[in-house]
């Protein structure tokens, strides 16, 4: 169907007009409110208080949301939200990675708050339009778009009944339909999810940018936690936002010559380093498959394994020799000289509804490479970059989606479920077309992959309720922590990355903390308070990001040449004295690390309070399936046993020597379970928490927190 017959049926519901304003040291000082139930739009403005106290991006998302529910509210309710917030950094073209925006809602597999990073061009396109945050709720009766025409001041809601649903498709159409012609195309980015997301608890929202050189619409994906889902579920199509005439100083910063120095100097670090480092211009993440693989960290089975004869099949080298496109940009912001969303182009489908069209695939991410193939057990290029395709195009989180179809595979293969329970599918290891097929039945609502994409904590309950599975073994191998399937690490040999994981407020994301080559190859963080201080650090440096609208790939992913030489190199200093220099020269506010640390803190806990509010977020909420802490079964101890046998004679002094597998499995057991209950009364201490994992009351004075809805909910609990 062409375009105008498609535009010529909307159906306009509302239209807003509003003045352009201007953006002043990085704030449009307003956000837009729109509901879709009763087709209200409105202008709120940004006090002062939300600047001091959330600063930008995922703290907006996470006050406004705050606000919009009860503690009795659910995933699928109107007053739920979606908020999409970028930062005052977000929209500057002269650092690498500041084309960042956060996503919040309530997560339909979590019931608590999530936040999902993501890039595309919507959230600076949404701050020059005039809004620092956009804000949905309600629930509309048919499907509608929202349209922000950033030129002319004008907001509408339509209903949108015959574009596609699937994201590879509407992105395209929905570009050609708002843009005046090819240049403009540049200029509209859109947000949509998929056919996967309206079946699964884990639908992904894809953001749009369009790439001229290869002239298609590329998706970055907020990916985590379901939020994909909650779209859909309120009958929203996509969000479009359109704005021309982008320039590097549309941020009216406070000091623009500092920020163009700190980023000419940034830029040449890439261009001379990159090559030696990490090759992010050639393969963006993927670089660390066959790095994982040598330390044993790979995801491997359901995270039985660490490592796989197999994995020279899908290292990154045959990504970048067969697939990825090499020699073009590929930054999804203006002026990310990083290049690391990477693509490869002209791939012909072999399956699915799309079968022998050929289309371009982003990525493959390291996580999707890990979690769609060794994680399943494919290791197999194409597979991967199929399976990549239609996670994407469907709108499923291709973390969540690995991880939960690795632990039906290992469900199958140990008799927990069989042939008719999963509608004649042999769910092995390895099995593409099993694999593939799961994707294609979510998209179509129908069979097995329904069960799958209702997420690992409703499978275990399913599989011991309805099978008669063992409750205690699923919750050993099911690798989900607080209702969110684990990403792609092996975290067996590091406490604190076991930390990393079990102790965030959402659920174990790596984007909070990741400490194994710290903890367990370079052995820098060797006591529990050294631990503690790694995991109260940098998840409140890395949520740092998100509150500015930062990418945090540029701040370590390439490093200085004398990094090393520095007294803290795993903090990469000089960046993060590059990224205090660009607040400085967009806000004017001079921070120092200690700061940056305080405002991230002040999000953190309001977040931490948040989960609790919601039924979550105490200590009990921290507990994690023991896969990701040790050896469940046999197999896994025995291929290590060299490995455990000394750890258990040099750690916990016990003699190996004649013991069956079982008996050395329950004593490393106890023992790990005992360090990782230390570790959170460390850790707990260090933030500021009670044993229980509730704020101090103190800590929230030190913090200027003390606000009293976070009060009244964590009063009885001190």
């Amino acid at each position: 169907m062409d375009i105008i017959t498609l535009k010529n049926n909307h159906k306009l519901l509302k239209e807003y007009k509003y003045e352009l304003g201007k953006i002043d040291k990085g704030y449009a000082n307003r956000t837009l409110y729109v509901n879709v139930s009763d087709n209200n739009i409105m202008e709120k403005p940004v006090t002062q208080m939300m600047k001091d106290k959330f600063v930008g991006g995922k703290g907006f998302g996470l006050w406004y949301l705050w606000n919009a529910v009860t503690s009795e509210t659910k995933w699928n309710d109107p007053e739920n939200e979606i908020v999409i917030a970028g930062g005052p950094v977000c929209g500057i073209t002269q650092y690498a990675g500041t084309g960042k925006s956060l996503v919040c809602s309530l997560s339909p597999l979590t019931d608590i708050p999530i936040d999902s990073n993501v890039g595309g061009f919507f959230g600076p396109l949404l701050k020059f339009s005039g809004f620092d945050a956009l804000e949905i709720q309600g629930k509309a009766e048919k499907d509608v778009i929202v349209y922000i025409d950033g030129n002319t001041g004008v907001v509408t809601i339509e209903e949108a009944p015959l574009e596609a649903v699937d994201g590879h498709v509407l992105g395209e159409q929905l570009t050609e339909m708002y843009a005046d012609n090819e240049a403009d195309k540049r200029n509209v980015a859109v947000v949509t999810a998929g056919t996967g997301a309206e079946h699964s608890r884990f639908g992904l929202l894809n953001f749009t940018f369009y790439d001229p050189r290869r002239k298609v619409t590329r998706l970055k994906q907020a990916g985590r936690g379901g939020i994909g889902t909650v779209f859909r579920d309120k009958k929203i199509k996509a969000l479009i936002v359109k704005f021309s005439n982008v320039k590097g100083d549309l941020n009216n910063p406070f000091d623009q010559a500092i920020i163009n120095k700190t980023g000419i100097k940034y830029h040449k670090e890439i261009h001379d380093l990159d090559s030696k480092q990490n090759n992010m211009r050639k393969i963006g993440t993927a670089n660390i498959i066959e790095v994982m693989d040598a330390y044993d960290l790979l995801p491997v089975m359901n995270y039985q394994y660490g490592m796989h004869p197999d994995t020279q099949n899908i290292k990154s080298t045959v990504f970048i020799e067969k697939y990825i496109t090499q020699g073009v940009q590929d930054g999804c912001w203006y002026g990310c000289s990083m290049a690391c969303a990477k693509a490869a182009d002209n791939f012909e489908l072999k399956t699915g509804p799309y079968k022998g069209q050929k289309v371009t695939v982003d990525g493959p991410e390291y996580e999707n490479a890990a979690g769609l193939g060794s994680n399943c057990a494919i290791f197999d290029p194409e597979g991967i970059l199929e399976l990549n395709f239609y996670c994407d195009t469907y709108a499923i989180d291709t973390i969540s989606f690995g991880t939960a179809t690795a632990f039906a595979m290992e469900c199958y293969e140990r008799g927990i479920i069989n042939k008719e329970i999963t509608g004649g599918m042999e769910l092995n290891f390895g099995n593409f077309e099993a694999a593939a097929e799961l994707l294609h039945q979510m998209s179509r609502g129908e069979g097995f992959g329904v069960t799958v994409g209702q997420g690992i904590n409703r499978m275990k309950k399913l599989f011991a309720e309805k099978y008669g599975a063992d409750p205690d073994f699923l919750f050993d191998i099911g690798m989900e922590q607080k209702g969110l399937e684990y990403s792609e690490y092996g975290s067996k040999e590091s406490l604190a990355q076991q930390g990393g994981y079990g102790l965030t407020n959402k659920g174990p994301q790596h984007d909070e903390a990741w400490l194994i080559f710290m903890d367990m190859v370079n052995n820098q963080i060797p006591t529990f308070e050294d631990k503690a201080e790694a995991l109260h650090y940098f998840p409140m440096f890395r949520t740092w990001f998100g509150l500015y609208g930062l990418c945090k790939l540029p701040w370590n992913d390439i490093v200085p040449a004398d990094n090393k030489y520095t007294s803290e190199p795993a903090k990469v200093p000089e960046h993060v004295q590059n990224y205090l220099d660009v607040v400085y020269g967009v806000t004017g506010k001079k921070l120092s690390v200690s700061d940056m640390i305080k405002e991230s803190e002040r999000v953190y806990n309001f977040q931490k309070i948040f989960c609790i509010r919601m039924g979550k977020g105490l200590r009990a909420n921290d507990r994690t399936p023991y896969r990701s802490m040790g050896p469940v079964t046999k197999e896994e101890y025995e291929s290590r046993q060299e490995r455990y046998d000394s750890q258990l004679k040099e750690k916990v002094v016990y003699d190996p020597e004649g013991k069956s597998t079982e008996e050395k499995i329950a004593v490393l057991r106890k023992y790990r379970e005992n360090q990782y209950e230390l570790l959170m009364d460390a850790v707990y201490k260090r933030r500021g928490w009670n044993s229980n994992a509730v704020p101090k009351l103190e800590h929230l004075k030190y913090l200027d927190m003390e606000l009293p809805e976070l009060i009244e909910v964590i009063k009885d609990l001190q």
